[in-house]
């Protein structure tokens, strides 16, 4: 009986505030850049979405035009992932490659929220108001263009993606759990090729009033995640994030050269209403990950929300020789897609034979000069979720 196969990352596609493709993310995690827009959403802050052009993932403008703006993001980002990997446009591979694809709802109509919202600000709407405008003023297609697995759809139809297809919801949680069960398919025989992200797009005025809801947002001046201690909160970004996993067996078998390997992903729900419950998560995890070293440097989600990032602190405090690098600060909080993007970087970086250097005033963030050959990606999310991977050189 033959053990677990190898899963391999053959392929990596991102776009985001500071680019698109590996070189441009390379380049500018190794300049510390930082795009945020302080004005656009004023008091709120994003990381908006470098300029792109569709054309050159989505050819058909007729497909773009149906898509919103979270599907063409994500779309394009698995167009740089298929090319990356040296399978786009091969029909035999993507006619049997399985796709996992952690989603959010589809995007509202803000201007019939705002007329709903204002409305009930001027007080005393008739009654049956919110049915009658909510009946008479959405386009019926609206949630049709609301449905989560849209984007796996999209890219069926766009790229030729059409093996098994599985969506996942659930904020940060949904894209560990699609690492997750990818690597175990992988990993039991049962399928050879997957494509696996998320995408996010942040500049949507009604998830920022929907995050102020719950006092999610940071406002006023952009600070790094470890300097939210005395004023939390999380700046949305936009990014699509998309990986071709293989066995290791499939990747030789057509000549492919990997990133990096993926070797584990843990996933866990812990109970935050009692205090520390992410810090007990975060280390019953690192347990379960397999036979790390001393200080195998962290790549972090790390949200800037209040409690669970001091929560976190207290974890990395724990493994306080390793190297932490948060996401956060350098593309902002992309929700589904924060994990992938982790395990992305993570897989560029040991490609690359070093890891980013640190953008971090407070200090937590130390510089590493060896070559890393494994790095822990880690998922806490904004309220509930936590999850690690450990990706790994290829030997």
């Amino acid at each position: 009986m033959t053990g677990p196969k190898q899963a391999w990352i053959t392929g990596i596609g991102i776009v985001s505030s500071l680019g698109e493709g590996l070189d441009a993310h390379w380049d500018a995690l190794n300049a510390g850049r930082i795009n945020v827009d302080e004005k656009r959403f004023a008091p709120y802050i994003v990381h908006p979405l470098a300029p792109v052009s569709f054309d050159a993932q989505i050819p058909k403008k007729g497909d773009q035009r149906q898509m919103e703006g979270w599907q063409r993001i994500g779309t394009y980002a698995a167009g740089l992932a298929l090319d990356s990997a040296g399978v786009k446009g091969n029909k035999e591979i993507l006619g049997r490659m399985d796709m996992i694809v952690a989603a959010g709802g589809g995007e509202r109509d803000v201007a019939v929220d705002m007329a709903i919202l204002n409305a009930y600000l001027k007080g005393n709407p008739a009654p049956g108001f919110l049915n009658e405008r909510l009946m008479n003023d959405l386009r019926p297609t609206l949630f049709l263009a609301q449905l989560s697995n849209l984007l796996a759809g999209n890219i069926a139809i766009v790229h030729g993606v059409s093996g098994t297809s599985r969506t996942f919801m659930g904020e940060e949680a949904s894209s560990i759990d699609a690492a997750r069960i990818a690597l175990a398919r992988i990993a039991s025989g049962q399928s050879d090729i997957a494509l696996v992200g998320a995408a996010y797009n942040g500049e949507r005025p009604d998830l920022l009033i929907l995050f102020e809801c719950g006092d999610f947002n940071l406002t006023g001046q952009f600070a790094p995640v470890w300097a939210r201690d005395k004023r939390s909160g999380f700046c949305l970004g936009s990014a699509g994030v998309f990986l071709v996993i293989e066995s290791e067996t499939h990747a030789k078998a057509r000549g492919a050269r990997p990133y990096a390997r993926l070797t584990n992903v843990v996933a866990d729900l812990a109970q935050r209403k009692q205090a520390g419950a992410v810090t007990r998560s975060l280390e019953a995890l690192w347990s379960k990950l397999g036979k790390l070293g001393d200080n195998d440097p962290i790549i972090t989600g790390a949200t800037g929300i209040e409690p669970v990032t001091s929560e976190e602190k207290a974890f990395l405090s724990q493994h306080a020789g390793s190297a932490v690098r948060a996401t956060g600060t350098l593309f902002g909080h992309t929700i589904e897609t924060q994990f992938p993007l982790g395990l992305a970087l993570a897989s560029l970086a040991i490609s690359r034979g070093a890891l980013f250097p640190p953008n971090d005033p407070t200090g937590l963030e130390l510089e590493m000069s060896a070559p890393p050959t494994q790095i822990v990606v880690v998922g806490a999310g904004h309220w509930q979720g936590e999850g690690m991977a450990l990706v790994e050189a290829v030997s």
